[in-house]
């Protein structure tokens, strides 16, 4: 299954602290097997509300192909890991399924309308 996540480090960290992080991240994905396809460090951004206090944090995000337990040992890291304020992980195959139903949908619609603009006139 293919899975995205995404964690905030706290903005105390400097960039060695969230490499570190991120390679350990890796090595969990990969130790069972799992695939990263993308991993993208964002950088540090402003939060929209304080979380334990921050009002800043270092983003993370991953995406990879990997069996169900990944995705449970990954979530038990960020839990015990203090470093790690928030994090999500969710399973891409139903977001993309939907994404794609809406775009066929739309697509029809358009050209409904395309064809009704286009009438022959006598």
């Amino acid at each position: 299954m293919s899975y995205e996540c995404t964690f905030i480090c706290s903005p105390e960290l400097d960039s060695t602290k969230v490499e570190d992080l991120v390679a350990k991240v890796s090595k969990i994905i990969e130790t069972a097997e799992g695939k990263i396809k993308n991993l993208q460090q964002l950088g540090k951004k402003k939060l929209a509300y304080n979380i334990k206090k921050f009002r800043e944090g270092n983003y993370v995000y991953v995406e990879f192909d990997a069996k169900g337990s990944v995705v449970l040992s990954l979530e038990n890291f960020f839990k015990v890991n203090d470093d790690v304020i928030r994090f999500l992980t969710i399973k891409v195959e139903e977001k993309k399924k939907k994404v794609a139903k809406k775009a066929v949908k739309k697509k029809a619609a358009k050209k409904d309308e395309d064809d009704e603009d286009y009438e022959e006139v006598e």
